[in-house]
């Protein structure tokens, strides 16, 4: 299990391919195992170095002792993996709370960042449209949960199942929806990384700092996104000099639906 020290904490890491270096973000409650590993990944290793990574509090990578997490603590430590790995610059794509994360990183650390892309997103703060209450209350049944079975398990996983993937979806693809599962259950984010990063999402607001990215800008939603409103990504890229918006009609959170489109668009944007 690869890991290595980056600040106050260890770091999981994996690398798949060659070439110039895409480092992929992964949202809240995720690992770097959740990629879709059956189209996207195989896709994206065929022309980049991939390195996919477990955040702060999720996963393999330590929860570190510090009571409250910041997006730009996450930031911080994605610019410190790509340090340890010897990383200069790279194309980044973050997805939801890895989202979250890409535009700290940008923004700070820009000399890090070649091209961004950032999917089913949000800049956070009074200008963004809210993540919606009963978001907020799928991660509060998933806590209760957890304090009551003592851990993970299928259960507790099919919670987040609506609100990353449309009805139809599930239903037509079982085999896929089983698979996320199991790769959310390898290496399952405990609960007091998840009341972390749930407080480092609450605290997020980039809006007003969203004009000083100066890396080519690729904005990505799902038009059936329950869990972050896809309208978040016109806001985001009306602020963002010269980012393109491009909306996926079938699409839910994970942008799974239609993952042929969405690689072939984000492969367009990184390889132009």
């Amino acid at each position: 299990m690869p890991r290595v020290k980056v600040g106050d904490i260890h770091m999981y890491y994996d690398t798949r391919g060659e070439g110039f270096p895409l480092v992929l973000i992964m949202g809240f409650m995720g690992n770097a195992d959740c990629w879709d590993p059956l189209y996207f990944l195989p896709r994206l290793s065929e022309h980049f170095r991939v390195i996919t990574f477990d955040n702060r509090g999720a996963g393999r990578t330590d929860v570190s002792d510090k009571e409250e997490y910041t997006i730009r603590m996450m930031a911080d430590d994605t610019a410190g993996l790509m340090d340890a790995l010897g990383i200069r610059r790279a194309h980044v794509l973050g997805i939801s709370m890895g989202g979250m994360i890409a535009q700290e990183l940008a923004i700070n650390h820009p000399q890090k960042v070649e091209k961004l892309v950032l999917a089913s997103t949000f800049c956070g703060g009074p200008k963004a449209v809210p993540i919606p209450g009963e978001a907020a209350a799928m991660v509060t049944e998933i806590m209760g949960l957890l304090s009551q079975k003592g851990g993970w398990d299928r259960e507790v996983a099919s919670k987040l199942l609506p609100f990353i993937f449309t009805e139809e979806f599930m239903r037509e693809n079982p085999g896929v929806v089983e698979v996320a599962i199991d790769l959310l259950l390898t290496a399952p984010t405990p609960p007091e990384g998840i009341v972390r990063q749930v407080s480092a999402i609450l605290s997020f607001d980039a809006c007003d700092r969203l004009p000083s990215i100066r890396a080519p800008t690729l904005v990505l939603a799902g038009k059936r996104d329950r869990y972050i409103p896809p309208e978040n990504a016109e806001i985001m890229a009306k602020r963002i000099p010269g980012a393109k918006l491009v909306y996926f009609e079938k699409c839910a959170h994970e942008l799974q639906e239609e993952i042929e489109a969405v690689t072939d668009t984000v492969l367009k944007f990184l390889l132009s």
